[in-house]
């Protein structure tokens, strides 16, 4: 594990994505609420912030960090795509990228799982870090987005 009890705390924020693709009727069954098992965004947004309170749980040498704040929002970007966004806050040593990519992974996972009943082609995609700021390294954007 990187040492890094010497770097100074400061306040850091990563924003991650991932897109989940579907059928236009199983995008309609998660906005109507038809899934069998219950409601697929809200379940989503709960289980990607529990996922980036539990990234040194999940993801060997990474530091467990105070988590200040984790944001998930559910976008439907066109008739068969929803994007997940993930920003995680943090005041800390060091960057919270890992959680924030985590919570959007774990975010489609779930939203898989709340759906496969109704369709077992669904596609997880682009899963990036969009921003982040904060540390030595300062700030950093994604090209192109």
């Amino acid at each position: 594990m990187v040492d890094v009890g010497s770097k100074k705390p400061t306040t850091r924020i990563a924003v991650a994505r991932a897109r989940v693709v579907m059928k236009a009727e199983t995008m309609r069954k998660i906005q109507q609420g038809g899934l069998p098992k219950g409601p697929a965004l809200e379940v989503a947004r709960i289980a990607g912030i529990l996922a980036a309170k539990k990234v040194p749980d999940l993801i060997p040498l990474c530091h467990p960090l105070p988590i200040d704040s984790v944001r998930i929002d559910l976008v439907q970007e066109n008739p068969t795509t929803l994007l997940i966004r993930a920003e995680v806050k943090t005041r800390a040593p060091t960057g919270v990228e890992m959680e924030a990519l985590t919570a959007a992974s774990v975010a489609a996972l779930t939203l898989y799982d709340m759906c496969k009943s109704a369709e077992k082609g669904i596609v997880i995609s682009d899963i990036s870090l969009e921003s982040k700021s904060g540390g030595k390294s300062g700030n950093y954007r994604r090209k192109g987005r």
